[in-house]
Protein backbone atom coordinates (compact mmCIF):
# COMPACT_ATOMS: atom_id res chain seq x y z
CA UNK A 1 0.00 0.00 0.00
CA UNK A 2 1.32 3.42 -0.92
CA UNK A 3 1.61 5.69 2.11
CA UNK A 4 1.56 9.43 1.66
CA UNK A 5 2.58 12.07 4.10
CA UNK A 6 -0.19 14.44 5.06
CA UNK A 7 0.68 18.00 4.04
CA UNK A 8 -0.21 21.06 6.05
CA UNK A 9 -2.98 23.22 4.62
CA UNK A 10 -1.89 26.14 2.45
CA UNK A 11 -1.06 29.20 4.51
CA UNK A 12 -1.29 32.64 2.93
CA UNK A 13 1.58 34.30 4.82
CA UNK A 14 4.96 33.20 6.09
CA UNK A 15 4.02 34.43 9.57
CA UNK A 16 0.88 32.29 9.41
CA UNK A 17 2.97 29.26 8.48
CA UNK A 18 5.34 29.92 11.40
CA UNK A 19 2.39 30.26 13.82
CA UNK A 20 1.00 26.90 12.64
CA UNK A 21 4.40 25.23 13.15
CA UNK A 22 4.76 26.74 16.63
CA UNK A 23 1.22 25.70 17.59
CA UNK A 24 1.65 22.14 16.27
CA UNK A 25 4.90 21.79 18.23
CA UNK A 26 3.21 23.03 21.41
CA UNK A 27 5.48 26.07 21.71
CA UNK A 28 2.53 28.49 21.77
CA UNK A 29 -1.12 28.39 22.75
CA UNK A 30 -4.06 30.78 22.55
CA UNK A 31 -5.58 32.88 25.28
CA UNK A 32 -8.98 31.25 25.71
CA UNK A 33 -10.76 34.55 26.12
CA UNK A 34 -9.06 36.79 23.52
CA UNK A 35 -7.33 34.32 21.13
CA UNK A 36 -3.91 35.98 21.41
CA UNK A 37 -0.94 33.65 20.89
CA UNK A 38 1.02 33.09 24.10
CA UNK A 39 4.50 31.60 24.48
CA UNK A 40 4.54 28.41 26.59
CA UNK A 41 8.26 28.89 27.41
CA UNK A 42 8.82 25.17 26.81
CA UNK A 43 12.36 24.61 25.46
CA UNK A 44 11.49 21.13 24.16
CA UNK A 45 8.51 22.48 22.19
CA UNK A 46 10.66 25.27 20.79
CA UNK A 47 13.23 22.72 19.63
CA UNK A 48 10.45 20.64 18.01
CA UNK A 49 9.20 23.73 16.16
CA UNK A 50 12.68 24.55 14.88
CA UNK A 51 13.19 20.93 13.81
CA UNK A 52 9.88 21.00 11.89
CA UNK A 53 10.85 24.26 10.21
CA UNK A 54 14.26 22.85 9.25
CA UNK A 55 12.87 19.56 7.93
CA UNK A 56 9.69 20.87 6.24
CA UNK A 57 10.25 24.46 5.08
CA UNK A 58 7.78 26.10 2.70
CA UNK A 59 8.62 25.54 -0.97
CA UNK A 60 10.12 28.99 -1.48
CA UNK A 61 12.40 29.02 1.61
CA UNK A 62 15.63 27.32 2.56
CA UNK A 63 15.69 25.43 5.87
CA UNK A 64 17.79 28.22 7.43
CA UNK A 65 15.31 30.89 6.30
CA UNK A 66 12.40 28.84 7.69
CA UNK A 67 14.12 28.47 11.06
CA UNK A 68 14.85 32.21 11.12
CA UNK A 69 11.19 33.01 10.46
CA UNK A 70 9.99 30.69 13.25
CA UNK A 71 12.49 32.29 15.66
CA UNK A 72 11.38 35.79 14.63
CA UNK A 73 7.71 34.98 15.18
CA UNK A 74 8.41 33.27 18.50
CA UNK A 75 10.43 36.29 19.66
CA UNK A 76 7.44 38.53 18.88
CA UNK A 77 5.06 36.55 21.12
CA UNK A 78 4.87 37.21 24.83
CA UNK A 79 3.92 34.84 27.61
CA UNK A 80 0.77 36.75 28.55
CA UNK A 81 -2.26 38.09 26.73
CA UNK A 82 -2.14 41.88 26.25
CA UNK A 83 -5.89 42.14 26.86
CA UNK A 84 -5.86 40.10 30.08
CA UNK A 85 -3.14 42.19 31.73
Amino acid sequence: MLMTKERRPAIRTLRGWALVVLHEAGAIHECEEHNWAKDRADPHARKRALDIARQEPPDDLSPDQAVAEVREVLDSIGDSCPECD
